[in-house]
């Protein structure tokens, strides 16, 4: 397995069963416009397209709500490739999980009309997966990558290579896991605790129609960490975590997101500003950010307290 997604299929999967019976796998966002004509040029281009489109028939919608449904539209109809593995969770807590095996394909008068074909295989239950790779699948997003958990998929789903035993693709991947957990874990306890942080006296992590939608928001160079907009609605704020001592080339990365945001988010009179939050940093961190007058760094501390019982 190289690249696993989660496709939600229609609110908390209520078009699960009708998808899988079907053989594919479907979103909507823009309802009935067919995307062919916008594929095959880039996501920038497609991107652009499916902004207009959208804020086209929800004239009151933000660009950032345009820019939520563009993303997930790029993943679904073309980001994905023949051959990934998608899950789809269904409202009993299993999910069906199979590979993709078309391109896109549009299907007017339908509640998802923007679909691929998938071959099905099998399903598996919550309750199996660890307390990672749950968390990660509990995102409220609807597109979204869980390769960093590929290892543990490859078990569940048991569609692992038969010519590259399991212990070797885990021991392939574990380092890359472990980061990527740690790296999670800090990004869910800063969105958890996000009212009591000096970030959250200034800023709001963004919402849409009273939903989040600024953890992992999708870019075209990958998702973001956290989307935060400030109290009077003229900032909106890049969050990029790391876990342990950051290096000066996430300075590179969040700017990429910041250019994002700059060229396709911002309303007028809004400005875009970024936050790098790390265990430690170091004078070529420093230095990097020294000429980047709209990023910041911050330091988080992690404590631990024993106390004897009473």
């Amino acid at each position: 397995m190289t690249t696993a997604w989660m496709v939600r299929q229609g609110t908390r999967g209520r078009n699960a069963e009708e998808m899988i019976e079907a053989g594919y796998m479907g979103v909507d966002f823009i309802g009935d416009y067919d995307l062919t004509p916008h594929l095959g040029e880039g996501s920038e281009a497609f991107r652009s397209a499916a902004i207009q489109v959208f804020l086209g028939q929800e004239p009151d919608k933000t660009k950032v709500a345009a820019g939520l449904a563009a993303g997930n539209l790029w993943w679904a109809c073309e980001g994905i490739t023949e051959g990934d593995l998608v899950l789809a969770p269904k409202p009993d807590r299993t999910y069906q999980y199979g590979i993709v095996t078309g391109g896109y394909e549009y299907h007017p008068g339908t509640d998802l009309p923007h679909r691929r074909r998938v071959d099905w295989k099998g399903s598996f239950s919550r309750d199996d997966m660890s307390p990672t790779l749950a968390s990660s699948a509990g995102s409220l997003m609807t597109v979204f990558q869980l390769t960093a958990h590929a290892a543990e998929l490859a078990t569940l789903t048991q569609l692992a290579d038969p010519a590259q035993p399991i212990t070797q693709a885990i021991s392939a991947q574990v380092e890359d896991q472990l980061a990527f957990q740690m790296e999670k874990q800090l990004e869910d306890f800063l969105v958890h605790n996000w009212a009591s942080t000096s970030l959250g006296r200034e800023y709001d992590i963004y919402t849409e129609d009273g939903q989040p939608v600024g953890q992992q928001y999708p870019t075209d160079t990958g998702p973001l960490d956290i989307l935060a907009i400030s109290k009077d609605k003229t900032r909106l704020l890049v969050v990029e975590l790391k876990r342990g001592r950051a290096s000066d080339s996430v300075v590179g990365q969040i700017q990429r997101y910041m250019g994002f945001v700059h060229e396709t988010l911002l309303e007028p009179g809004q400005s875009v500003e970024g936050v790098i939050i790390a265990q430690e940093d170091d004078l070529r961190i420093r230095r990097a950010l020294s000429m980047a007058s709209n990023i910041r760094f911050m330091k988080y501390r992690v404590e631990f307290h024993l106390e004897a019982a009473e």
